[in-house]
């Protein structure tokens, strides 16, 4: 799955914003109850590790994921250690580009997974509820950064 959002701010403000693992409680949709319990000061770098309590479909799951990659404030990679998915990677890139403005970043999220029971489960659940999880990012990131909605496109597998 990729989804790529431009945001009328230059990298230097939008990174920090992602690089906080907290912010990640007010981009993600209500109905998913999710909460970081990682004690803060969460000191993001190469092999922090995260933990998460959140609800799929009303189901509490737990979840932790490890930063592999962490090149600011240009990318890093988050990888799932334990959770729902066989395999869970999520490549966050912030490219600078000009805008008219000034300095804008195109954002891009790029996900590649795989599930236990494969692409009828895929199909069935997770395609719509990943789309509706980023949809809902979108607008909250576009309101935090007053975007405008509309700058988000969203490419999905």
């Amino acid at each position: 799955m990729v989804a790529v959002q431009r945001i009328p701010r230059p990298r230097e403000e939008v990174f920090p914003f992602f690089a906080d693992a907290f912010n990640l409680e007010a981009i993600t949709p209500r109905s998913l109850r999710f909460q970081i319990l990682t004690p803060p000061p969460i000191v993001m770098s190469r092999e922090t590790i995260i933990d998460y309590r959140l609800r799929i479909r009303g189901v509490p799951v737990r979840w932790r994921t490890e930063i592999t990659s962490w090149s600011p404030p240009r990318r890093f990679v988050d990888e799932q250690r334990r959770g729902p998915y066989r395999r869970w990677v999520h490549e966050h890139t912030f490219e600078a580009v000009p805008g008219p403005g000034g300095e804008e970043t195109i954002m891009r999220d790029q996900v590649d997974y795989a599930l236990p029971g494969g692409p009828l489960v895929h199909r069935l659940f997770v395609a719509n509820d990943l789309r509706r999880i980023f949809t809902t990012r979108f607008e909250r990131v576009a309101a935090h950064f007053a975007a405008p909605a509309a700058a988000c496109e969203d490419a999905t597998r």
